[in-house]
Formats: structure tokens, sequence, C-alpha cells
């Protein structure tokens, strides 16, 4: 826990350093328009959230909440690709395998390593710390262009779904990825999760 407060510390210092610039550059920021994923039925909790949630509890309370969107301004988009691309840069990728004896392990990068899911709950953890609401920064399952499994921080705004991905620096609509959705966290209850567009089955692990 001490290693996870001074990981995290390092990252929203850094990420205050960076919100000093944030003004000044807002000029130059062009804020994109996206649209939103298409909601289906609610479905099955990834096992990698239930094991996560079952070690930080107090994270993952059940408490209804109604949904919210950032509103994207120049200020906050800014805010999103910086911190996507300082945690890309902070973490170095390895597979949780190699990392945690696990074929699928969510958890912080506490050791400066991690795979996809790690990457994705970081930035959500640094984005709430910053004042962005829970309800609008949602873990998501994808596969990518070759059926693999992979995870991604979804940003639902004002300007529709955008996605935070460890494999891109640019925080990008969601329907400009090459991914096929699967499934995210409902807005309403982080517990339960939701099929994105039609129901398609969902990779047995996260791995990029």
């Amino acid at each position: 826990m001490c290693v996870a407060r001074r990981f995290l510390t390092v990252l929203v210092l850094g990420a205050a350093c960076l919100g000093v610039t944030f003004s000044a550059a807002n000029a130059g920021v062009r804020v994109p328009d996206s649209t939103f994923s298409p909601l289906g039925p609610e479905t099955s909790i990834p096992f990698g959230w239930v094991d996560f949630c079952q070690r930080y509890a107090n994270e993952c309370d059940e408490a209804a909440a109604a949904p919210e969107a950032i509103e994207l301004t120049p200020a906050a988009f800014r805010k999103l690709q910086s911190v996507n691309a300082m945690v890309n840069g902070k973490i170095t990728p390895v597979t949780d395998a190699e990392h945690a004896g696990a074929p699928d392990a969510w958890d912080y990068p506490v050791d400066g390593k991690g795979d996809c899911e790690d990457y994705a709950l970081m930035k959500r953890r640094v984005l709430m710390e910053l004042g962005f609401p829970r309800a609008a920064l949602l873990m998501a399952v994808v596969k990518d262009e070759h059926g693999d499994g992979h995870s991604v921080l979804m940003a639902r705004t004002s300007h529709g779904d955008f996605v935070l991905d460890n494999l891109a620096d640019e925080v990008k609509p969601w329907s400009r990825t090459p991914y096929r959705f699967v499934k995210r966290q409902s807005q309403e209850n982080q517990n339960i999760w939701v099929s994105i567009g039609a129901p398609t089955a969902a990779p047995m692990y996260v791995a990029k």
C-alpha cells in the first residue's frame, strides 16, 4: 500500500505539474466529436474486476450513481490527453503471466509494470483524483484486430465516448479505434457490466 501510495503520488504530482500548462495551451486544443457507444443488456463481469474488488473492496462500492458525462472543454480534453500519455510513459508493459504468474490479474502498477487493464485502472484513479467523475470513467473490454482480448478506459463526455489506450498516446473517439467493443462498466453501478452493441463472446483474458 505504501508503494502504491508513492506511485500514485508521483503520477498525481506529474498531472498537477502538467496542469500548470493546460490553460496556456488550451487555445490551440481542438475538441473532437465522437458518438455514444450503443449499449446492450447486462452481461458477465470480468474475472479480473471481481478479483480486483476482493483486494480493493473500498474502491468497489455498489452505491448507485447517476450517469455523468465529462464536459469536454479544451482544458478537460487536454487533461485526458496528458494523463493518458503520462501513464503510458511511466509504466513498462509486461504480461500478467510474467508479472503476476496468472493469466489475467487486474491491479495498480505499483512497481511501474503492468498490462492493459493496469494502465486503465491507474488512468481512472488519477483522473478521479483530478476531479473527473467516476461514473464517466469506465473500464471496457474489447477485441483487437486479431481477435485477442484487450482492455481500455472509456471516457463518456458531452462530445461522445473516447478511449484512453495504453497502445496509443492519442485519446481517440471510440469508433476510430481498430477494436470490437464487447462490454464496459455501467455508469449507474461500477460492478454491473453491460454489452456494447450486438452481444458477442468476450475474450477469455485481456492481455495487451
